[in-house]
């Protein structure tokens, strides 16, 4: 069985209408403070971070093998004194986990999930198509789309953010911990002629915290005044694929599918 550790955002909506149309019902499990917009009828299992082990539990009982990491949730401060029994023994590696930065952070997570029995699955494994095919090519855009990935890869030391806003060569804004749309909105009205490029980070585990576009993005670019988006093949999801693209075209913004260039 499947479960799925689901925060906010459209992706956790998107996996549960994949998964209905091939007939499987996962099992919801929301962390509080970051629950996810889901249709009634789910059977949810609402937990905290301080009773991590007490889900994992959970889980084992319910024959559940499986588990997808999806959807938005930001760091969780920890309460040492509501740590439940059953979580007392990961205390160790959570508390080291939340003090990296956000990449290192899940993978740490990640680890946990696996080291408890767990096997992990991507969004992306669960609904394959969510990753659309490369094209259409842009060549006049290829200066700004090699200034991005370089500057993605500058980020990634940082481990910061998937994305940034760039104009002729000059960044305007990078992504930090409130993600894509918040940037985007930040620069609102600011961006006239600029490209939003959005990328994994180098040497991610795509497991989990694949970088996510969807028609709210489009809509936050068209009100900063951004002419592309430029997307890595094969490393950026698209949801509601059919309405990204009347969005780009009312809005006269070019979406590129791009092929990851040379290191």
């Amino acid at each position: 069985m499947l479960a799925l550790i689901a925060g906010t955002g459209a992706l956790p909506a998107e996996l549960v209408q994949r998964l209905a149309k091939a007939g499987q019902v996962p099992l919801i499990c929301e962390m509080q403070g970051f629950e996810p917009d889901l249709p009634e009828g789910l059977e949810r299992i609402a937990f905290r971070i301080e009773h991590l082990g007490s889900l994992f539990a959970q889980l084992r009982a319910r024959a559940v093998t499986e588990i997808c990491l999806c959807g938005a949730v930001r760091r969780p401060e920890i309460d040492p004194g509501a740590v439940d029994r059953r979580t007392a023994p990961l205390m160790a590696r959570l508390t080291v986990a939340m003090g990296q930065g956000d990449d290192a952070a899940l993978r740490a997570l990640m680890a946990i999930v696996e080291a408890e029995g767990f096997a992990l699955r991507a969004a992306h494994e669960i609904a394959p198509d969510l990753l659309p095919p490369v094209g259409p090519d842009h060549p006049e855009l290829a200066s700004d789309a090699n200034r991005g990935e370089a500057v993605l890869r500058a980020m990634a030391a940082a481990d910061i953010g998937q994305a940034c806003v760039l104009r002729a060569g000059q960044v305007l804004a990078v992504e930090a911990a409130f993600g894509t749309d918040w940037m985007l909105d930040s620069l609102r009205g600011q961006a006239q002629g600029a490209v939003l490029y959005k990328a994994p980070k180098p040497g991610q585990d795509r497991r989990a915290d694949l970088p996510v576009i969807g028609p709210g993005t489009v809509r936050a670019a068209d009100r900063a005044g951004i002419r592309a988006i430029i997307i890595e093949a094969g490393g950026v999801m698209v949801l509601d694929q059919p309405q990204v693209g009347r969005l780009c075209a009312a809005a006269g913004i070019a979406l590129w599918v791009r092929p990851k260039g040379p290191a």
